[in-house]
């Protein structure tokens, strides 16, 4: 039942593994792949010379909602000042943040989170273990920017990672409207548009009750609206690349910039890089990461040996075929290998993105055994087989909820037969 075995079980399966798509950001930009480059997300949200889409006309249902965001100060139009993703006196005051979730009861407590920072890359692995997560039968909430078309694409939830409907977004907003007043009041009108629209995607991940939700940062990582998570709500971070973006926001160089997004580091929880990065840079990396007493797992590790075989059409869109082979033995030992992936968004660098998001599914492992995960285990094998008689194999150590799980199952139906199994574990049977 752990993640990491029924993802083995899902890919030696080879009429699975043919139909498996790890997609783009959000299903919806499947059907837009002139809009959308080989080299990744650095997507602008204009489409042509001073042109914004609005959700105004084509999206009447959301009116109220945009014309209150397009009055907030948004950063990602009139640019970001000075030192402002710095953990300094220069950087986003994210005490604010933490004021505002404060008032809305602290959503971002109520679901595990994996918090994803990078230069370039950490919309594509978001995409990629948000897929993973969903086949695995869970529950996942996504949380990336910017957007193309609608502010919607921003929050993913559901089965096939929609993006969030009309509907849905603008009842939360009536619901919180005066709870963001009295916020702005507060702060004397100074939260921001991505403060306020992060703080709403969290408060939706906690209504929907998600299993896991997937937070992109949206500059820098320390001073980040999204670093509210705390380490008990962090099932694990992953920085992607880190180059000289944002500059001047980010204190001026390539350390300054690896600094400000160590910054979604906690204490405990584990990192994944992505990379490659230059020495110097991960060493600040691995360093901050040893100060936290985090495990870290590089998905450019040495060991891993994982290739671009070839590109290919399937319903007449490209895709590339790749072999993702993992093989860490530092900190966490982690061994799989994934051959004849399909990935629809081409380049070296997605097939990168790619392996970093394995590695961090792998790292999620130990959070199969929750009352949470066996509750996603239940709604699955329901789906699948309906009311089929069903055995269940359990292996679990002596720290896991043997409570909690055991009633996800025994609420889920007839059980005919439960096998236990035992083994050696940190020199004990238990």
């Amino acid at each position: 039942m752990l993640l990491v075995s029924r993802l083995f079980t899902f890919v030696r399966n080879k009429q699975k593994l043919k139909n498996m798509k790890i997609l783009t950001r959000q299903s919806i930009l499947q059907h837009r792949p002139t809009l959308i480059s080989s080299i990744g997300f650095g997507v602008l949200r204009k489409l042509g010379p001073k042109r914004w889409f609005s959700a105004h006309s084509e999206e009447p249902e959301l009116k109220e909602l945009m014309e209150y965001m397009d009055s907030l100060k948004n950063y990602e139009k009139v640019g970001v000042p000075k030192g402002a993703g710095t953990d300094s006196d220069d950087g986003f005051d994210l005490g604010r943040m933490r004021r505002l979730m404060e008032r809305l009861g602290n959503p971002q407590a109520q679901f595990k989170a994996v918090h994803i920072a990078g230069t370039k890359g950490k919309g594509s692995t978001a995409a990629f273990l948000s897929n993973i997560l969903r086949v695995e039968g869970y529950s996942v909430g996504c949380y990336s920017s910017p957007h193309i078309q609608t502010i919607r694409e921003r929050i993913s939830l559901g089965r096939f990672g929609e993006p969030v409907s009309a509907k849905t977004l603008n009842c939360l907003f009536l619901q919180i409207k005066k709870i963001l007043d009295q916020a702005m009041k507060h702060e004397n009108g100074h939260i921001s548009h991505f403060e306020i629209f992060t703080a709403m995607a969290f408060t939706l991940f906690a209504r929907e009750n998600v299993d896991i939700a997937v937070i992109e940062a949206g500059l820098g990582g320390a001073r980040d609206a999204t670093n509210i998570i705390s380490s008990s709500g962090l099932a694990a971070s992953v920085i992607t690349t880190i180059g000289e973006e944002h500059l001047a926001a980010l204190g001026g160089s390539l350390e300054s910039i690896a600094m400000a997004k160590s910054g979604i580091i906690k204490h405990g929880c584990p990192l994944v890089l992505g990379g490659p990065f230059l020495p110097h840079i991960e060493c600040i990396l691995r360093d901050k990461a040893l100060s936290m007493s985090s495990p870290v797992v590089s998905a450019s590790d040495a060991g891993n040996q994982s290739t671009i075989k070839g590109i290919s059409r399937m319903n007449g869109r490209p895709y590339q075929s790749c072999d993702l082979v993992i093989q860490i033995e530092r900190d966490f030992k982690l061994f799989l290998e994934l051959l004849d992936v399909k990935l629809c968004m081409l380049g070296s660098h997605q097939h990168q993105n790619a392996a970093t998001a394995t590695c961090a599914a792998l790292c999620l492992r130990n959070l199969a055994h929750t009352k949470e995960s066996a509750n996603a285990l239940v709604k699955r094998i329901k789906m699948t087989f309906g009311v089929a008689p069903l055995a269940l194999v359990v292996a679990m150590a002596s720290d896991k909820d043997h409570i909690g799980f055991a009633r996800e199952f025994l609420s889920g139906g007839e059980l005919e037969a439960v096998l236990l199994t035992e083994g050696d574990i940190a020199g004990g049977k238990s």
